[in-house]
């Protein structure tokens, strides 16, 4: 089967970041010509250690997706662009929501004018968030599920989700919209607790702490290890007929946090779990439960999620128990 992204032009916002230098080593890995974005926000996760694996091999630009002179000049040429850039910390969006809204709309908003000027034919990629939804009305949550959100940061990635489909349907761009659900693995930041609650979770245990559930920690959550989402992403963009629409990526499956973190601590083989109330800024943005419902991205492009919750912990265990010195602290 031939492969499609051998010899591919790809760019990558937010490519120093979590999602983005996972999927920009995959992309390598399969020949792929690849171009990385980022401004570098502290506390946003980029970090320069993460594409060591593929040094030399990615070109890197550090600039922002809001300057428009930039990304008149990133998008030339490139055959797929996942947007992955944006204000991600759910706490941060509440406390500076203009700042959010100037990175995840005018952000988007800027990407998406430059393709449509210098290179109408690319394929737009936009990772969003099941924060879209806010509160579920039920469960498993499928895309026709009211979008509530309770957070800024939630609203303007809705927001950005709009322009994309807007851009697809309107001005002729090929765009397709994912509704991602809560993602872990190796090279997250792991320097504080404001976003990537399992990520956290595993560096408590790994500093043999406490690790801190809220209330009773039966909230369920679906949690999705980064490789998985990553074969989400590229069949996605590999399938002409999902553009113009938006898909679930998830498990299917929820945990408790409670479950969660007994699991981390019984994979880690350290830490322990503590049960303590919630703050006031986290009960502000808490939706309560979420499984997402994935039949939609499994009926258009036959992807389905592989790695089992432990075994994902396991690896990213591994990963900071060798690498931690580049990620508590920098």
């Amino acid at each position: 089967m031939k492969n499609p992204f051998e010899n591919a032009n790809v760019l990558i916002t937010g490519g120093l970041g979590f999602i983005g230098s996972n999927l920009a080593i995959r992309l390598v890995g399969l020949g792929a010509n690849v171009t990385l974005v980022d401004n570098m926000l502290p506390r946003q996760g980029g970090n320069l250690f993460n594409i060591e694996p593929v040094k030399g091999k990615v070109h890197v630009n550090f600039s922002d997706i809001r300057n428009a002179l930039s990304m008149n000049y990133l998008v030339q040429g490139k055959d797929y662009v996942f947007h992955l850039a944006g204000q991600v910390n759910h706490v941060d969006s509440m406390r500076n929501p203009i700042q959010d809204l100037d990175i995840n709309c005018k952000g988007t908003l800027v990407l998406l004018e430059a393709c449509h000027h210098n290179n109408p034919d690319a394929r737009i990629i936009f990772a969003g968030t099941r924060g879209e939804y806010g509160k579920s009305v039920h469960l498993p949550v499928d895309e026709e599920h009211p979008t509530n959100p309770v957070g800024i940061y939630a609203i303007t990635n809705l927001t950005a989700e709009k322009m994309v489909l807007v851009y697809h349907n309107v001005k002729g761009l090929q765009g397709v919209c994912l509704r991602i659900t809560n993602t872990f693995g190796p090279r997250h930041q792991m320097m504080h607790d404001e976003y990537g609650v399992l990520n956290w979770f595993i560096r408590k245990a790994l500093d043999d702490e406490a690790i801190p559930v809220f209330g009773d920690g039966a909230i369920l959550r679906d949690f999705l290890y980064v490789d998985d989402l990553l074969d989400g992403l590229l069949a996605i963009a590999t399938t002409p007929g999902a553009y113009g629409d938006v898909y679930n990526v998830g498990t299917g499956r929820g945990i408790s946090f409670r479950e969660l973190a007994e699991t981390i601590v019984a994979v880690a083989g350290q830490g322990r779990v503590a049960h303590v109330p919630f703050t006031r800024e986290r009960k502000e943005v808490e939706p309560g439960d979420y499984v997402a419902d994935i039949r939609k991205i499994q009926e258009a492009t036959g992807w389905n999620p592989g790695i089992p919750l432990e075994e994902g912990i396991r690896r990213t265990v591994e990963f900071y128990r060798k690498y931690r010195d580049h990620y508590w602290k920098r």
